[in-house]
């Protein structure tokens, strides 16, 4: 039997049994109590698997990231697709879907709309979180801890507008946390200007982002509330549709879980 079917094997088994010694997973899989111990070891060193309090081994934090992200990635350009195609038909502008992708943000989707102006990611673009509508949306709603490895990280200028330095940053983010929505003043190239909202996922974290792009100048304000309305809209279906409950725009990451945990 191939290392890898026994992998396969032993994590089934915690899965439904829970935390396991060593030996219990041998017997229960007819395997030499050898072989076991360093193939735990070895996923062990891979985040799989884990030690409990009382010494059994069981299924740890790594396969549920995998698990996020896959079922996240599938679901986000099926489940936004339409609001993406209604919005640029009413907005005439562009329409970018972004995922969270380490410390960036990868372009899954978009749609054109009826603008002579197209400016716009192509779709598996990966930019920075730092700067642009759909990554400021993104960095703002994350834990501080993801945050500040952004901030942590060298800052390419890509306009006069792009903003770089730390504390003005952090002002910037929590602008976009008060008030539910990122702007974009030509941070990333100029004449374009973007609005972005967060999409989160079940937790309250932030995993993607919905924008619209365009030539047309976008500033807080009365102005631009009809396309956050739509953006509102899209986003918070979205994030329900992948099993978030909480409010509307979302807290900061790590905010809803202390909240919760004190009431």
């Amino acid at each position: 039997m191939s290392s890898i079917k026994r992998a396969i094997q032993v994590l089934d088994l915690l899965a439904r049994k829970g935390g396991l010694g060593v030996r219990a997973v041998a017997q229960q899989l007819s395997l030499p109590v050898g072989s076991v111990h360093r193939l735990l070891i070895d996923l062990s060193d891979e985040g799989v698997v884990e030690r409990n309090a009382e010494g059994g081994w069981q299924l740890s934090y790594r396969l549920l990231a995998i698990t996020d992200l896959q079922l996240d990635g599938v679901a986000f350009p099926r489940l936004a697709r339409p609001f993406c195609e209604a919005i640029a038909e009413k907005t005439r502008e562009t329409v970018n879907v972004n995922v969270l992708s380490g410390e960036g943000c990868v372009c899954i989707d978009k749609v054109r709309g009826n603008e002579n102006m197209q400016l716009d990611w192509r779709i598996g673009a990966r930019g920075p979180l730092y700067c642009g509508g759909s990554a400021k949306a993104i960095l703002a709603f994350l834990g501080e801890t993801d945050q500040q490895r952004v901030f942590d990280q060298p800052m390419t200028t890509f306009t006069r507008y792009t903003i770089t330095d730390p504390t003005e940053l952090r002002a910037e983010l929590a602008r976009i946390r008060k008030r539910g929505y990122s702007i974009d003043n030509q941070e990333v190239v100029v004449g374009v200007f973007c609005v972005g909202v967060p999409i989160v996922d079940r937790l309250g974290r932030p995993v993607g982002a919905i924008s619209i792009s365009g030539p047309a100048p976008k500033a807080p304000g009365a102005a631009i509330q009809p396309q956050v309305d739509l953006l509102n809209e899209a986003a918070s279906t979205v994030s329900k549709r992948l099993g978030y409950s909480g409010q509307w725009p979302p807290p900061q990451a790590g905010e809803r879980a202390l909240a919760t945990s004190t009431t």
